[in-house]
């Protein structure tokens, strides 16, 4: 759910600032928010979430957790073939993958597409699903489906910022872990994702279906994939409560919301990770980037046609404004740059990833013609604008893009499309 920064400062003087300044100042010195100790940094990857086995999440970058990815990956394929009646070694069916980005109240984007495309007859049942951040709470009503769809859109049409957090004094910023308190947003992801949806999930993972949802571990600086499957497949009684911090970890903006700490356990010792925003490593993911898929099903018996659906919530056209040249505007500004640049190489390193394996790449993003007002945070009256506008495109018959972004100022979605090459995927 990151974003640039939410809140905006009340107006004071400047007497005021320097007065509040150093009596907070003197506050920080003696004040702080505790927390246990940090897993060290060398047993990073090999710390344990309390009562779960580590294979229920993936560092990406570690070689260990890459092989135990594709493990699981390679054990869907059977659960697959089980489910269909399918002999061992024989042929799967084609496969659609899809992955959500993040992009805040912009998440009214993926919700209306997602429910115009059920409108339309052809969406498909999802192999793989991921989300990070706004897309992690998107992605439990998209992997389990169209019957989800008006859970979905009352998420995304329905609140407000009331919903999501509630400020907290401007003195927050020296002692606290956060500016806002980001209790009603849990209260939201509680009311949203009801143990009834979490049994639905692990009922699809006895299919071979896998939903990942990412995190940002800051302690250590890297990205974590969580696989929500396996961890509703666990059937413990905490394990409810486990996706919610996760899920509400994922869209935990740094600085904006308080970050999510998970207790882990590694060598006999007890530790605390602390988790933000999953949209702070990538705003968009599929599955490691070290996996080799094309590879890994040869090996397995389980080459098979895939496609992958991205949903970008954001715009992707440079969005001019004249900037004040004061601090916070210029700040602002900047981080807001930052994401959309970062998104959009996601797109590139996913696009890489997908040619590299033979998977064919489709993405939608919310186009220039969009124009409604964005003018506060949560707006509900924006939402449901942005919703229709998906919605609509989806039931229309909207064409996914077949490559990256170009970005031509001025020229439009069509001229990205013209600029972009032909070269179709390998086979």
């Amino acid at each position: 759910m990151i974003s640039a920064p939410m809140f905006r400062r009340m107006p004071v003087s400047r007497a005021a600032i320097a007065l509040c300044a150093v009596a907070l100042l003197g506050l920080a010195a003696c004040s702080s928010t505790s927390r246990q100790p940090a897993v060290p940094a060398s047993r990073v990857p090999r710390a344990d979430v309390v009562g779960y086995a580590n294979d229920i999440r993936y560092y990406p970058r570690d070689l260990e957790d890459v092989r135990q990815f594709e493990d699981d990956f390679v054990a869907s394929w059977s659960k697959e073939r089980a489910a269909l009646g399918l002999a061992p070694g024989a042929p799967l069916p084609p496969a659609a993958y899809l992955a959500i980005s993040g992009g805040g109240d912009n998440g009214a984007f993926g919700a209306g597409l997602l429910a115009g495309w059920t409108k339309v007859g052809d969406r498909p049942v999802f192999k793989l699903v991921t989300g990070v951040s706004t897309g992690a709470l998107i992605a439990p009503f998209a992997f389990l489906g169209s019957a989800y769809d008006d859970k979905l859109k009352a998420l995304y049409t329905g609140i407000s910022m009331k919903d999501i957090a509630e400020q907290r004094p401007i003195w927050s910023a020296f002692f606290s872990d956060a500016l806002a308190d980001a209790t009603p947003l849990y209260r939201l992801v509680e009311k949203s994702v009801t143990q009834e949806m979490l049994d639905a999930i692990a009922a699809e993972y006895a299919k071979g279906r896998i939903l990942l949802i990412g995190t940002t571990n800051l302690d250590a600086r890297r990205a974590v994939i969580w696989n929500v499957t396996e961890i509703a497949a666990t059937h413990r009684s905490d394990a409810l409560a486990l996706v919610h911090k996760i899920l509400l970890a994922s869209a935990a903006i740094p600085g904006t919301f308080p970050p999510v700490m998970i207790e882990v356990e590694e060598g006999g010792k007890r530790y605390q990770e602390m988790h933000v925003d999953g949209g702070t490593a990538n705003q968009v993911f599929v599955y490691p980037a070290a996996s080799d898929l094309a590879k890994l099903s040869k090996e397995n018996d389980a080459v098979r046609a895939r496609t992958l659906y991205i949903i970008r919530n954001a715009r992707l056209d440079p969005e001019w404004a004249q900037v004040d040249r004061r601090a916070l505007p210029i700040a602002t500004r900047a981080i807001a740059c930052l994401i959309q640049y970062q998104g959009i190489g996601d797109l590139y390193r996913i696009y890489t990833i997908a040619r590299r394996d033979h998977v064919d790449y489709r993405l939608a993003y919310i186009p220039a013609s969009f124009q409604t007002p964005h003018t506060t945070e949560f707006d509900t009256a924006y939402m449901q604008s942005l919703f229709g506008t998906a919605f609509d495109l989806a039931a229309g018959g909207h064409e996914w893009e077949t490559h990256p972004p170009v970005l031509l100022s001025g020229e439009g979605d069509e001229a990205r499309r013209r600029a972009a090459t032909d070269e179709a995927p390998a086979p």
